[in-house]
């Protein structure tokens, strides 16, 4: 297993409801806790992951902050297209942390990740890293 949501494995960001150019979505697959994706106001907000291929996903790790309630959905398609639901979660406040939230799956396969902000704890959330840990489908 290793992290598939990392610019260097080819990951890449494709949506983004919102964008700061000082903050911009592709911040949250490099790497580093020291960068970070705004989001700007407003809500729902959500950003979708792509992979160069289907991978096999075992978990997901969202550090962030200000985030209330999310949504996570799969694709197994080429195209951006037929997302179903994985899971939804409530995230529990932090006072000057980061938020450090975890999904777990069994044999799940994603060719695009789909995240749904529903609300937050304030107008604006920041998600400093999102991490996945799986392989690639060998075809």
């Amino acid at each position: 297993m290793f992290d598939l949501a990392l610019i260097n494995a080819g990951a890449q960001v494709v949506l983004a409801t919102s964008s700061d150019e000082k903050h911009p979505p592709e911040n949250m697959l490099d790497g580093s806790l020291q960068t970070f994706y705004a989001t700007t106001g407003m809500f729902p907000q959500e950003f979708v992951i792509s992979f160069q291929s289907l991978m096999n996903i075992n978990k997901i790790k969202i550090h962030s902050l200000n985030i209330k309630d999310v949504i996570v959905s799969r694709s197994v398609q080429n195209d951006k297209t037929d997302f179903e639901l994985l899971t939804e979660k409530a995230f529990t406040k932090s006072e000057g942390t980061l938020q450090n939230e975890e999904f777990s799956f069994e044999a799940t396969t994603a060719h695009h990740l789909k995240f749904v902000i529903k609300s937050g704890y304030d107008l604006f959330t920041s998600i400093y890293r999102v991490h996945v840990d799986g392989n690639a489908i060998h075809q």
